[in-house]
């Protein structure tokens, strides 16, 4: 087992990461749309089971319309992204199966049997059933999306910081010892929050320009008007929500992947009294000196503000890259290992693992017993035992240093343009400012860069792991010929992006079209 690990070819490692990339970067322009979408309609059809006028139930068919298409499209991509954790990462998927696989299957349940039967009843059963009952069903929709959401999340969270699981040498496996540890981790409840509230941002922001379309044409004066409403309430108050969950999620950072805070600050020294980043030249197509050098150029920082974050004080102690490479003494005392020590430790493990294994097929207990208990105490540096190069566990800085500050920054717009349009708008001026509109619609693809923008953050600053700490990519992969992947790449990239052409083309026609105006019962 070990030396097949190694034994994988680089291009099929590369080729791995580039379609399961492909796969969840394509996945994550769908998601977002439904979960912000589902809190949308639901509010907007409360509105109709409150007052019964006909207006609301025309205008929240037209949003679950929308809803429905972009709907469809993420069911797809999602089932392709589950698959290729077996046919692309079958090594992984060996290795921690007994853990990851059950958040995965759980939300295999919740989506196909909660959402489904659902999801039937709010677009079919408007005059087959009650209208407290299809309200029921159009908040279960978007809560059943939600709860899919909470395992995919979960199963992540977990890669980043693995937590109630224990590993079995006798099985060569990784083995869930708590559930709950797993499904409550404050990583992942934290990680569940930010994400989902900001899929909230992008479904009021694509409320909101679509609203503001119709209003550059004329076209629907009322349902944009009242949209415009709900979405900005929502949009504004998700917009501050991210922002306190990002700062917790940044802090959790610091604590479990400080090499992660380190890329994303460009922090190459660090120390006590450290100053926040806000902005710096680095290349963004070049990995820095970060050996060599104690900061980026041109960097202008706010002092102390970094410690305050990562620690809760101001004179808090934050590693840089260079510590973390040499090794460095925590604030409560105890020493964090250099690279080169957590290597050899890892070498220790895995060599310790081998000799268990042979002396368990030979009967040898006595020798499986000592090198079973090295195993035990080298295991926590098990994965750097597969490290060639210290460098690769530098994630690599631009990407992780340029993607925050377009997330943050966006952000902190966000916050803006909400607060602008709700002020506008209970002023009764919005349809006066045109260039407002255009600034709405803009958004849209600004608010999917700034989305992107935070998975690049998570998923670059934990390379090379996999599984932080315990399996790094190159370790995880199957072992298939990098041809075939990128064949597959390539049937990927067009299939996805035929899929979403037809989607944007469905969804411009519906909104072209606009809502269906039904008379009310008489």
């Amino acid at each position: 087992m070990t030396n097949y690990f190694l034994e994988i070819s680089a291009g099929t490692i590369d080729w791995s990461r580039a379609q399961f990339a492909l796969t969840a970067i394509y996945h994550w322009l769908f998601v977002p749309l439904t979960l912000g979408l589902a809190v949308i309609m639901g509010i907007v059809e409360t509105c109709y089971y409150r007052t019964g006028k006909q207006f609301w139930k025309d205008t929240a068919k037209f949003w679950q319309k929308l809803f429905g298409i972009n709907f469809a499209m993420g069911v797809a991509t999602g089932i392709i992204l589950e698959f290729e954790f077996g046919t692309n990462w079958s090594n992984y998927s060996w290795f921690v199966g007994d853990i990851f696989g059950a958040p995965l299957a759980i939300e295999g349940i919740v989506a196909f049997f909660m959402e489904s039967t659902f999801v039937a009843v709010m677009f079919f059963g408007w005059n087959k059933v009650s209208k407290g009952f299809h309200l029921a069903a159009t908040w279960l929709t978007g809560l059943g999306a939600t709860i899919s959401a909470w395992w995919i999340l979960v199963a992540n969270a977990w890669m980043q910081c693995p937590v109630g699981c224990e590993f079995n040498a006798e099985t060569v496996r990784n083995e869930m010892v708590s559930f709950f540890d797993v499904a409550l981790s404050p990583f992942a409840v934290m990680k569940f929050c930010h994400t989902v509230i900001s899929a909230w941002i992008i479904g009021a922001i694509f409320v909101v320009a679509v609203s503001c379309w119709y209003l550059l044409k004329k076209r629907e004066k009322e349902l944009s008007l009242q949209s415009i409403k709900i979405a900005a309430i929502v949009g504004l108050i998700a917009s501050v929500l991210a922002a306190l969950t990002g700062d917790e999620s940044a802090y959790q950072v610091a604590q479990k992947q400080p090499m992660k805070l380190a890329a994303m600050e460009a922090l190459y020294k660090g120390g006590t009294d450290v100053s926040l980043t806000g902005v710096a030249w680095v290349n963004p197509f070049a990995q820095p000196d970060y050996m060599d050098t104690e900061e980026a150029p041109l960097r202008v920082a706010v002092p102390n503000m970094l410690s305050f974050l990562a620690t809760r004080d101001f004179h808090g102690y934050v590693p840089g890259i260079q510590e973390l490479w040499n090794g460095y003494t925590k604030a409560d005392g105890t020493v964090e290992p250099s690279f080169d020590e957590k290597i050899e430790s890892g070498k220790k493990a895995i060599t310790a693992l081998a000799a268990y294994r042979k002396a368990k097929a030979e009967g040898d207990d006595e020798t499986a017993k000592v090198n079973a208990q090295l195993v035990d105490e080298n295991f926590k540096y098990f994965g750097y035992g597969y490290i060639k190069d210290k460098n690769d566990l530098v994630p690599f800085i631009p990407v992780n240093f340029w993607a925050f500050r377009i997330m943050v920054g966006l952000g902190c717009l966000f916050i803006l343009f909400f607060a602008v349009v709700l002020f506008l708008q209970y002023r009764k001026d919005i349809t006066r400012f045109r260039w407002l509109h255009i600034v709405a619609i803009v958004l849209v693809p600004l608010a999917y860069i700034a989305s992107e923008s935070g998975w690049l953050v998570a998923e670059f600053g934990r390379q090379p792991w996999t599984i932080q700490d315990m399996l790094p990519v190159g370790a995880a992969v199957s072992d298939i010929g990098s041809g075939s992947v990128a064949l597959t790449f390539f049937i990927f990239l067009f299939l996805f992006t035929t899929m979403l052409a037809v989607e944007l083309s469905i969804i411009f026609k519906q909104i072209k079209k606009g809502p269906e105006h039904e008379m009310p019962a008489s």
